[in-house]
């Protein structure tokens, strides 16, 4: 037994070993600040799957990343570990399996048991990067006509769908109503273009607000149900929105292609209609979201300055930084603005000028010039290295550098 537990420990060191070994000179080779960043984080997370032997804590690990957005108790089930948005904690698979019934009416227990080991056992780092948009693009939308529009706007954008709808329930009539649409429904501005009323139980997006439950259509000249829009498409996937177990609608998208829709699309499409579930809630009820000290994503930002010095980028800007970030830049703008209390350039600035501070008074770049150093730093021309010098330091580089 302990010659086992020795064996086991010894490769576990070889592993972290190699794996501290081939980043940095991965990243020698490279001389880019983005491979650094990447193998860090991929370097980090296998570290602390071999040193735990515990895949559960890898997974916590990066969807405490993903939902710690301080959308209150909120919870998201997720391969037998329930995710609160303050406390991840194990739960066994009768737990999950009981929890995902009461909690997520809507999402039938099928739907959970079919993806279970494909996406939430291993999701992709594209799926965290989606899903990680789509939470803080909603941070800042504070109705619910922002918050819809929004939601089919970035299922466009992010899930590269030909179109996306989400319709409403009006209780009394028992129809729904088009709300919000992306693709040909409106040409690129916030107004549906011809929209439509289904009557609950007629056509699958009426029959999705029936039963409650996704539908998932390869081949709609197959389905009697299929009622056509403004175009014939070849497959559709609808999804319903619920608040505190109630549906109030369904998101839906029809693609051109037959079997577009892939279990990662609906994954996906259920997971974004549980974030606008959460976050209609918050409005419904008027709870803040407030942006607090402890922000993974602003520590993220604040290594990438400190350690990776990602700041040298000349072309580094709001929405550079936040693709890296993964988050949407309005979102990054107001981390910064709440935390650093200063907008996004003055606090790149400020990393650049302490940088230019400590080359202009170290002697080994007494041969280089002001402009050299400034452009060393980060800065792309010397009027914007001037100018952001002498607002944050009081003096011009050059008197600095002689004083």
């Amino acid at each position: 037994m302990e010659n086992n537990k020795k064996n086991i420990g010894g490769i576990t060191v070889i592993k972290v070993a190699v794996i501290l070994i081939c980043f940095p000179m991965f990243f020698l080779v490279n001389h880019t600040y983005t491979s650094f960043l990447y193998l860090l984080f991929l370097s980090a997370g296998s570290i602390i799957a071999l040193l735990t032997q515990n895949i559960e804590e890898l997974k916590t690990i990066l969807f405490d990343r993903l939902l710690k957005l301080n959308f209150s108790s909120s919870t998201m089930l997720s391969g037998g570990v329930q995710y609160t948005f303050n406390e991840p904690k194990t739960l066994d698979n009768n737990t999950l399996k009981k929890n995902a019934k009461d909690k997520n009416k809507g999402c039938s227990s099928q739907f959970f048991s079919e993806i279970e080991n494909d996406f939430l056992d291993n999701p992709s780092r594209e799926t965290l990067s989606i899903l990680s948009y789509f939470a803080t693009s909603l941070f800042g939308k504070n109705n619910t006509d922002e918050v819809l529009w929004d939601i089919v706007e970035n299922c466009i954008s992010q899930l590269h769908l030909e179109d996306c709808v989400i319709y409403i329930l009006d209780k009394q009539k028992k129809v729904l109503n088009q709300k919000t649409a992306y693709g040909n429904k409106n040409n690129g501005q916030k107004k549906v273009i011809s929209p439509i009323q289904i009557k609950v139980g007629e056509g699958i997006v009426g029959c999705v607000a029936q039963t409650g439950t996704y539908r998932c259509v390869k081949d709609v000249t197959l389905n009697s149900n299929y009622i056509i829009d403004d175009a014939q498409r070849m497959s559709e996937l609808s999804v319903p929105i619920f608040i505190e177990d109630e549906l109030i609608g369904v998101l839906d998208s029809e693609h051109s292609q037959k079997d577009f829709f892939t279990q990662e699309h609906i994954f996906l499409f259920h997971l974004i209609a549980k974030l606008t579930e959460k976050k209609l809630t918050h409005i419904y009820a008027k709870t803040a979201c407030n942006i607090t000290s402890n922000n993974v994503y602003f520590k993220e930002l604040d290594f990438l300055m400190k350690e990776a010095k990602i700041y040298r980028d000349p072309n580094l800007g709001l929405d550079s930084m936040a693709q890296k970030l993964k988050i949407s830049s309005n979102y990054l703008s107001q981390l910064v603005n709440k935390l650093a209390h200063q907008n996004f350039a003055d606090y790149v600035n400020g990393f650049r000028i302490e940088d230019a501070k400590s080359k202009l008074r170290n002697s080994k770049f007494i041969h280089y010039t002001v402009i050299s150093i400034g452009l060393e730093s980060g800065f792309n021309s010397k009027s914007t290295f001037y100018s952001a010098f002498k607002k944050l330091v009081g003096v011009s580089p050059s008197t600095y550098r002689k004083s």
